[in-house]
C-alpha cells in the first residue's frame, strides 16, 4: 500500500509542475473579449496528461519499477509524435495542384487571354488544394491590386518555391506584356510534374524506415511488458538497474529522434517573399 501511496504522490507532483508551468505561460489578451480562464485545448492536454501519470502511477505499484512513473507518460506523449509520418514542406497534393493551374494558365494565355482574366477563369478549375489561394489571387487582380502584388501575396500564401517560381514567371510576363508566355508555363507545368514525381519517390523511401521503426518499438514494448510481468527484469528494480534501465530507455528514444531527423526533408528555400511596395 505504501508503494501505491508512494507513485500516486509522485504522479501528482508531476501533475502539479505541469499545471504551475501552464498557468505561467503568457496567454495573449484581446481587448473587448472576455478572458478564458482556461482554454479547451489546454484542459485537454492537461487531462491527457493526467491520465498519464496516472498510468505510469499504478505501472509503479504494480511492477515496482519507479522509472515507470516518468517512462510510461512520456512513451505515451513522445512516441505517437515520433513514429508519426511527417512530410516536409509543401504537400504532393499543392504541388499537383501547382501543375495542373500552370497547364491551364498556358492554355487560356493560348486562346489570347490576359494574365488577369486568365486566372479569374482558372479558379473553378484550379485543385481544392490550391484553390483558396488562386480565388484570392482573382480576388485582389479583381480589386485592381498591382499585378505583381498580386502574385507576391499569391506565392506568400502558397509559401512554397514551387509557386514562387510560378509567381515570378507570371510577373515577368505581366511586365513585357509579349508572347511565349503560354510556352514557358508548359514548359514550366512539365517542371513541376517532374518535381511531383521525384518528391513522391523521396517520400516513398523515406517512409520505410519510419515503417521499420513502429514495427520494432511495437515489440519492443510488447516484449518489456512480457518480461515484466514474467519477473525476468526484477534485478532491474535496484537502485543501479533502474539507473541502467533509464539509460537504455532514453538511448531507444534517442534512436528514434535521430530516425525522424534524418526522414525529414528541409523545403527548397523561397526566393520570392515579401509583397512589393
Amino acid at each position: 500500500m505504501s508503494a501505491f501511496v508512494a507513485a500516486m504522490s509522485a504522479a501528482a507532483v508531476l501533475l502539479g509542475v505541469i499545471l504551475v508551468v501552464s498557468g505561467a505561460r503568457r496567454r495573449e489578451v484581446v481587448p473587448g473579449r472576455p478572458v478564458d480562464r482556461l482554454p479547451a485545448t489546454s484542459v485537454r492536454r492537461v487531462a491527457v496528461v493526467a491520465v498519464c501519470l496516472v498510468a505510469g502511477a499504478l505501472t509503479w505499484w504494480i511492477t515496482g519499477f519507479a522509472i515507470a512513473v516518468v517512462a510510461v507518460p512520456a512513451a505515451a506523449l513522445l512516441l505517437p509524435t515520433l513514429l508519426r509520418s511527417h512530410r516536409s514542406g509543401t504537400s504532393l497534393a499543392v504541388l499537383g495542384g501547382l501543375e495542373s493551374w500552370t497547364r491551364g494558365l498556358s492554355g487560356l494565355l493560348t486562346v489570347g487571354a490576359g494574365i488577369e482574366s486568365a486566372v479569374a477563369s482558372s479558379v473553378a478549375a484550379a485543385s481544392p488544394a490550391i484553390r483558396p489561394a488562386v480565388a484570392d489571387l482573382a480576388t485582389r487582380l479583381s480589386a485592381r491590386w498591382p499585378t505583381e502584388d498580386a502574385l507576391r501575396a499569391f506565392a506568400d500564401q502558397v509559401d512554397d518555391a514551387t509557386a514562387d517560381l510560378i509567381a515570378a514567371t507570371l510577373i515577368l510576363g505581366a511586365q513585357r506584356r509579349g508572347d511565349g508566355l503560354a510556352a514557358v508555363l508548359d514548359d514550366l507545368a512539365a517542371t513541376v510534374a517532374d518535381e511531383v514525381r521525384i518528391r513522391r519517390a523521396v517520400e516513398a523511401d523515406r517512409a520505410r524506415p519510419r515503417t521499420t521503426a513502429r514495427i520494432v518499438t511495437g515489440i519492443t514494448l510488447a516484449v518489456l511488458g512480457v518480461l515484466t510481468v514474467s519477473g525476468y527484469l526484477a534485478p532491474y528494480g535496484s537502485l543501479l538497474g533502474q539507473l541502467l534501465l533509464a539509460t537504455l530507455l532514453a538511448l531507444f528514444a534517442g534512436c528514434l529522434v535521430w530516425l525522424r531527423q534524418a526522414t525529414t526533408g528541409r523545403p527548397t528555400p523561397r526566393f520570392l517573399t515579401g509583397v512589393a511596395s
